[in-house]
């Protein structure tokens, strides 16, 4: 393995040794995987490809396509809709632009008239540049261009009036070319392919929003009388014809066998030791995984191992390149530089050049957000360093698929972090390696997201009958909520909008839930950033110390009617945290199961939540130095929820006391919430929990996990079906972990607005095993 003008690089197996065989770092290797090579399946070429397409390819390496890129080709070709579920780096670029750059050279004009339209939508624009530039590098004579946040007026008109290839994103494509349809109808008219990129990245309400936005896309070629073929695209989706078809409304065809080759690629599981550190409330302390990670990319960048390390923050993901650069200097003077950040928020052109860098070798080490993790082809990688587990197992296989890209061998390290989940999958490789993608969670039937969804639809057009079926079972019951509330009128010839603000500001589809808040420099009046409105009362509240990229403010107030915080720079010595009160009610139940004396159920919730004060914490030691009163309104939410209840006497056949109760649901809770993301596709702050000893609606202790968006986003039910899996799996983090009491590897949790107490490990796993002492033989009601 070798790069031109780079330095001769090593066998995978030996840096597993180099990494391993550090004195001190004993013990922190858990598991070590070996996935073994594949080899390539090349066919040739299909014989409607246009004769320059192919030359551009073969001009550019490709001497042939492997067996799945035809055949996705081919079925995209004769107007079936695709789903390409192929590896990382198994080309399928090349598989949609085949049948959509033959399309652009068979149809345009002899007088340079726009030939075929073809619309791809990335999440990223960084993955949306990457397509632009290997296009661009083909050389054909085709009219590509993007249309995105950091296009120019002049850019946005060009591509709408001359562009054949438009790159663009979901939100750019909801509030930008659907509201302005009249002005891209010769676009629309001409659009043959829609290609819908990376599409296990749309999940949760998100992924609702994006699959209400394609049926809008449908909905709106239609009145220009064209029928887009679409063709999606994942390395990582579960169940991708189900997936790609819930999205788009569509039949999908689902091709998932890859032929490409792959070399061998080696997946280190690795585990941070506890320090001498106590942190809240006496716990014991991991060393952080940024920490880790910064010393192993040291230790590969001074090896001459081109190396990528995600980290989850952007704040992280700097400080990791520096402290690497520093242990760097102390080897030589020279290596520093060789190390860099990459993250959101840094000028294009900035990404470009790092991009560059690291693609020409100039740079040999690289700590990212996830902003790299997606589809953007960067050769010659030879390692991946995670800095925590990313979330699903789809989101690991992006990340460890940077490396080795082409028939390259790959050394992969996923560095746990102090969460239940990370801390279960690094010590049970077996819920890890060897396990299916997960499948992607997302519900299009939500109300509160296909309510906007109709308004901004009925102001592109009129909605009629006959356009209600596109959008759901429950769209005709939704738009009548719409009229009767006065944002639709109806008339002889369908729903009109009746309002003069744009119908697509009423769905922010970047946003967690509620109207986002503003982050106002007290001093200039510029915007710094934005909270989600459903978090905005925890963490901008006045008197709150927030952190936005690296940067100490202190929030001065909160206007909660004109969604404006308003923050100063302060240098302080001090970090707050929120104190809340979280009530629940169940409104209705959809089902449940019997587990002998104990009963799971989903249904509908009304969760209310209070700000009432919060503590200020002396750093770095978290010593709290006083608690400050809030008087905020109670927020509500009606969402779904899953709950499970055990009755009074099966806990005293157990053996807990009424004392431990509390304490022992309130842990088992916590780590519940950590595991989900095992289960649904979903992060641990999608999602919210309340503990009980004895709840008003059930008369029993309880415990619920629900989504954390208006009418739910699937998690919750995921977690009702996927439950016996998914508490065993929390009793078994519970047990297995190192700790004495508990500590945020398995029942502390980060978003706790109890300042996790009180928290009782010995009891959770008691009551856990109470749970599921009958989980197999339940029933089903």
């Amino acid at each position: 393995m070798s790069v031109p003008g780079g330095p001769e690089r090593h066998r995978v197996s030996d840096l597993v040794g180099r990494l391993t065989d550090v004195p001190g770092r004993e013990g922190r290797l858990r598991h070590l995987e070996v996935v073994p090579p594949r080899p390539a399946v090349s066919v040739d070429w299909p014989p409607w490809v246009s004769a320059d397409v192919r030359a551009a390819f073969e001009h550019s390496g490709v001497s042939s396509p492997w067996q799945h890129q035809a055949a996705a080709a081919d079925a995209a070709r004769d107007g079936q809709h695709v789903v390409l579920a192929t590896g990382t780096a198994s080309g399928k670029s090349l598989a949609y632009q085949l049948p959509a750059l033959t399309a652009i050279r068979e149809t345009r004009g002899r007088r340079g008239e726009r030939g075929a339209g073809v619309l791809y939508l990335a999440p990223t624009k960084a993955l949306a540049n990457d397509q632009l530039a290997n296009i661009d590098a083909l050389g054909l004579d085709v009219r590509v261009a993007t249309h995105d946040g950091d296009s120019t007026r002049e850019q946005r008109d060009w591509a709408r009036d001359f562009g054949e290839y438009i790159l663009t994103n979901p939100d750019m494509l909801h509030r930008s070319l659907l509201p302005g349809h009249a002005r891209w109808a010769s676009f629309f008219a001409s659009l043959r392919y829609v290609v819908v990129d990376e599409c296990h990245h749309y999940r949760g309400v998100f992924g609702s929003h994006v699959a209400h936005i394609l049926r809008r896309l449908r909905r709106v070629c239609a009145l220009y009388a064209a029928e887009p073929t679409f063709i999606l695209a994942s390395a990582t989706v579960a169940e991708p014809e189900v997936a790609a078809g819930r999205l788009t409304g569509l039949d999908v065809l689902a091709i998932s066998a890859d032929h490409s080759p792959r070399g061998q690629v080696s997946l280190m599981l690795w585990e941070p030791p506890f320090t001498s550190y106590a942190g809240e409330n006496g716990a014991p302390v991991r060393r952080a995984a940024s920490s880790e990670v910064a010393d192993l990319l040291a230790d590969l960048v001074a090896e001459g191992v081109r190396t990528l390390a995600f980290v989850r923050s952007r704040r992280g993901a700097e400080q990791v390149a520096a402290t690497a650069a520093e242990l760097l200097a102390e080897v030589d003077p020279s290596l520093p530089g060789r190390v860099a950040s990459y993250r959101g928020g840094y000028l294009p052109e900035e990404r470009r050049e790092l991009e560059a860098a690291l693609r020409r070798g100039d740079l040999t080490g690289l700590a990212a957000t996830n902003a790299l993790e997606l589809g953007i082809d960067i050769s010659g990688l030879d390692a991946v360093l995670s800095a925590g587990f990313p979330g699903t197992r789809a989101a690991l296989w992006q990340q460890i698929g940077r490396a080795g890209r082409g028939a390259q061998d790959a050394l992969g390290v996923l560095v746990a972090r102090a969460d239940p989940l990370d801390t279960y999958l690094v010590n049970h490789p077996e819920s890890l390696l060897g396990q299916p993608v997960e499948a992607t969670v997302f519900d299009p039937n939500n109300p509160y997201v296909l309510g906007p969804h109709l308004c901004a639809s009925a102001q592109e057009h009129p909605l009629t009958e006959a356009d209600l079926p596109l959008f759901g079972d429950n769209a005709r019951a939704v738009v009548d909520q719409l009229t009767d509330a006065g944002l639709l009128r109806r008339r002889p010839h369908g729903w009109f909008w009746t309002d003069r603000r744009r119908a697509s500001d009423l769905a922010d589809i970047r946003s967690s839930g509620g109207r986002q808040v503003q982050l106002i420099e007290a001093e200039t009046g510029r915007v710094v950033g934005t909270v989600d409105g459903s978090s905005s009362h925890g963490t901008a509240h006045p008197g709150a110390v927030y952190v936005h990229r690296g940067e100490t403010w202190l929030v001065e107030s909160l206007d909660l009617e004109e969604h404006v915080a308003v923050m100063s720079r302060a240098e302080l010595s001090y970090s707050t945290s929120a104190r809340e009160i979280t009530d629940i009610s169940i409104v209705a139940e959809r089902e449940h199961r019997s587990w002998g004396g104990c009963r799971l159920a989903l249904g509908e919730v009304d969760v209310s939540h209070q700000v009432v004060s919060f503590l200020q914490r002396r750093q770095p030691s978290g010593e709290v130095m006083g608690e400050m009163p809030l008087d905020l309104p109670e927020r509500s939410l009606r969402t779904t929820a899953v709950w499970w209840t055990i009755a009074t006497d099966v806990l005293a056949e157990g053996g807990l006391a009424a004392a431990d109760l509390p304490g022992s649901a309130h842990a088992a809770e916590h780590c519940a919430i950590g595991l989900l993301p095992l289960f649904a596709t979903c992060d641990r702050w999608d999602i919210g929990g309340v503990s009980t000893a004895l709840h008003a609606d059930t008369g029993q202790l309880t415990v619920f996990v629900y989504d954390g968006h208006p009418g739910g986003a699937g998690f919750a039910e995921r977690g009702f079906h996927a439950a016996r899996d998914w508490l065993s799996a929390t009793r078994e983090t519970i047990a297995s972990c190192e700790c004495e009491a508990g500590c945020p590897s398995c029942i502390q949790s980060p978003k706790c607005g109890n300042q996790n107490n009180p928290l009782d490990k010995a009891g959770a796993v008691v009551l856990l095993d109470l749970l599921l002492a009958d989980a197999g033989t339940g029933t089903r009601e």
